[in-house]
């Protein structure tokens, strides 16, 4: 008797596959990781990030365009100045897993 073989029902497409990649590879960057911790419990602007991270405002822009990208931060316009947030609680759930499992 010839055994029935299964198709695996959770098989990934390309899309989701391109997504969960690149959400991992945005996780695996320090800079980013410190900016969506930032980000995690209130808005701030770009200035703000950079004074409070000690980081430059061309590196500052050039993360949160990565992340605006992925959909992992949001931002609104309160005039010439831009105020971003994270944009996805699943992952900022992920992050402070992640940091809690580092800590631990």
């Amino acid at each position: 008797m010839a055994e029935e073989v299964q198709t695996n029902t959770h098989e990934l497409d390309e899309e989701t596959l391109f997504v969960v990649s690149q959400t991992f590879k945005a996780l695996s960057d320090p800079t980013r990781i410190r900016i969506l911790n930032l980000l995690c419990c209130d808005e701030h602007s770009v200035n703000d990030i950079a004074e409070a991270l000690n980081l430059g405002q061309s590196t500052v822009s050039h993360q949160l365009r990565f992340l605006k990208n992925l959909r992992l931060v949001k931002f609104r316009r309160e005039g010439t100045t831009l105020y971003y947030s994270s944009d996805d609680d699943h992952i900022m759930n992920l992050l402070h897993q992640a940091i809690g499992h580092a800590k631990h």
